[in-house]
C-alpha cells in the first residue's frame, strides 16, 4: 500500500505539471502565435496611461522579455518559493505560494483564491451530504420496491433531477421563496460559518438542495441500477441462506457492492465542485472561485484563471487518489501491491 501511494503521489506532481504547463502554454503561447505581442501583454499591467518606459519597466519585472521555457520556470519557482514584483517604485512580496497578480487591479492572486475556497467549500460540502444519502436511500427503495408505485414516483422525480438544469431549479427556488413565500425574506447570503454557523447553513440550504437534486437523482439512478444486480448475485442467496437478517443482506453484501462505481463518480463530481460550482454560485450571487474564474475570463485576468485553473486541477487529482484509497475499504477484493 505504501508502494502504491508513493506511485500515486509521484504521479499527482507530474500530472499537475503538464497541466501547469498546458495551462501556461494556452494563455502565453497561443496568443503568441496568434500575433500578440508582449508588449500588449505587459500594457494590461500598465493601465491606460501605458508609455513604452512603463510597458518596458513591466515586462522587465514580469520577465516577460525572456523565453517562454524561461517565463515557465520562473511561474513555477514563483508558486513554490514566492517572489518580488515591482510596479513603479514600490516592491510587492508575493509569497509562496505566488500566482502572481491581476491584470486588472493588481491584488495578488492566491489571498483572493483562499478568501473564495470557503464558499466553494461550504457549498460543495453541504450538497454532497444532501445528494449522498438522499440519493443512495431513494436508489435503495427503488431497487427493493421494483416495478411498484414507489419506485416509478422515485424514478420520475430522478428523471425529471436529471433533465432540469441547476440555473431552472435554482431560479426557480429563489423565486418561490425569496418572493412568492418570502421564508428568506431578507435574500439568500453568504454567512461565513466562523461568524455564525446557524445563519451560514439558512443561507445555504436552499443552494445545497438546488445542487444536490441534480446529482441525488443521478446516484439515486446509480445506487438502484447497482442494487438490481448485485441482489441477484449468488452470494446474495448464499448470505440469505446462513440465516443473516435482511439488513445485513442489504447493507453488508449488497449495497457494498452497489458502492464502487459510486465512488468513482462521486470523486469525479466532488473534485469538479470544489474546483468551482460555476453556475450555482452565479445563480445565488456567491463569490466562490467558480464565479471568480468566470470573471476572470470574462476580463482576461490571465494569473486568476491560471490559478483557479491549477487549484482546480489539484482538487481532481487529490479527489481521485482518495477514492483509489477508498477501494479498498469498500470491496476486499481490491488490493494494492
Amino acid at each position: 500500500m505504501a508502494a502504491y501511494i508513493i506511485r500515486r503521489l509521484f504521479g499527482a506532481v507530474l500530472l499537475l505539471l503538464i497541466v501547469s504547463a498546458v495551462t501556461f502554454a494556452i494563455f502565453f503561447l497561443v496568443p503568441r502565435l496568434a500575433g500578440q505581442t508582449m508588449d500588449q501583454l505587459a500594457a494590461q499591467y500598465v493601465g491606460k496611461d501605458a508609455n513604452p518606459q512603463s510597458i518596458q519597466a513591466v515586462k522587465q519585472n514580469l520577465g516577460l522579455d525572456q523565453p517562454l521555457y524561461e517565463q515557465y520556470w520562473d511561474f513555477i519557482r514563483n508558486i513554490v518559493t514566492g517572489t518580488t514584483y515591482k510596479f513603479g517604485p514600490d516592491a510587492s512580496e508575493c509569497s509562496a505560494p505566488c500566482f502572481g497578480y491581476s491584470f486588472k487591479n493588481h491584488v495578488e492572486v492566491w489571498p483572493q483564491i483562499t478568501d473564495r475556497i470557503p464558499v466553494t467549500f461550504s457549498l460543495a460540502i453541504g450538497a454532497a451530504v444532501i445528494w449522498l444519502i438522499s440519493g443512495i436511500a431513494i436508489g435503495i427503495v427503488s431497487a427493493l420496491k421494483r416495478g411498484s408505485i414507489l419506485d416509478r414516483f422515485f424514478m420520475a422525480i430522478a428523471l425529471a433531477g436529471v433533465s432540469l438544469p441547476i440555473f431552472f431549479t435554482g431560479m426557480l427556488a429563489l423565486g418561490v421563496f425569496t418572493v412568492q413565500w418570502p421564508v428568506w425574506d431578507e435574500g439568500i447570503n453568504y454567512v461565513p460559518f466562523t461568524e455564525n454557523p446557524g445563519e451560514w447553513a439558512w443561507n445555504l440550504l436552499i443552494p445545497w438542495c438546488s445542487l444536490a437534486f441534480l446529482y441525488s437523482a443521478l446516484y439515486a439512478r446509480l445506487t438502484r441500477a447497482g442494487m438490481l444486480e448485485t441482489m441477484g448475485e449468488d452470494y446474495i442467496r448464499t448470505a440469505r441462506a446462513k440465516g443473516l437478517t435482511e439488513a445485513k443482506v442489504i447493507g453488508k453484501h449488497g449495497l457494498r457492492s452497489a458502492l464502487t462505481p459510486l465512488v468513482t463518480i462521486f470523486g469525479m463530481d466532488f473534485s469538479l465542485l470544489i474546483g468551482g460550482a460555476v453556475l450555482t454560485e452565479t445563480v445565488f450571487s456567491f463569490n466562490g472561485l467558480g464565479r471568480y474564474a468566470i470573471d476572470s475570463v470574462q476580463k482576461s485576468d490571465l494569473p486568476v484563471v491560471m490559478g483557479v485553473t491549477l487549484i482546480a486541477a489539484f482538487f481532481i487529482v487529490f479527489c481521485n487518489l482518495l477514492v483509489d484509497l477508498v477501494y479498498a475499504a469498500i470491496d476486499p477484493r481490491v488490493r494494492y501491491s
